[in-house]
């Protein structure tokens, strides 16, 4: 059995794969407006300022949507997973870079290293999304169920948290 699919570690790729397609269906429904979300073996929460009942609504239609084999909304271009991949990317590159140059005062490097940075960065886009579709998520839900939806109290930002079950 691979570590993927070891059962907590497949709840959270499940239900990170509902969450990116619920905050799809809301940021389809309200254009403009921020929102976050966060995985857990338990389910996942949205930040966001939108009602409650968007929330239950999107949640079951991206439910439905994966298991109608709709695998594209697993992904999503605001998953911290891209910024992962461009962050530890663009690091190894500037690392790289100073790494091989002969040694030299650091300005004169410094375009070299923004240079092979930026290329990095630019080539390194596809894998934020090929590492939610391997690795991050998990678009086939399963058995996953929706238990609730409830608010977030005692939070800063309007938040809620989907409960799942199964997976």
């Amino acid at each position: 059995m691979s570590l993927l699919e070891w059962g907590p570690l497949r709840r959270i790729r499940r239900n990170h794969a509902l969450e990116h397609g619920t905050i799809h269906l809301l940021s389809q429904r309200f254009p403009g407006r921020p929102m976050a979300g966060r995985s857990t073996p338990f389910g996942f929460y949205i930040y966001g300022n939108v009602p409650m009942e968007a929330v239950v609504a999107a949640s079951h239609e991206a439910l439905e949507r994966l298991r109608r084999g709709e695998h594209h909304w697993a992904i999503h271009p605001g998953c911290g997973t891209n910024y992962v991949a461009s962050g530890t990317t663009a690091g190894l590159a500037a690392f790289l870079t100073l790494g091989l140059v002969p040694h030299r005062r650091r300005r004169d490097v410094l375009p070299l290293v923004i240079l092979a940075t930026v290329l990095t960065l630019i080539a390194a886009q596809p894998l934020g999304p090929w590492l939610q579709a391997h690795l991050t998520t998990q678009a086939d839900p399963g058995d996953l169920e929706i238990v609730g939806v409830r608010a977030l109290s005692r939070s800063w930002v309007q938040g809620y948290f989907v409960e799942t079950r199964g997976g």
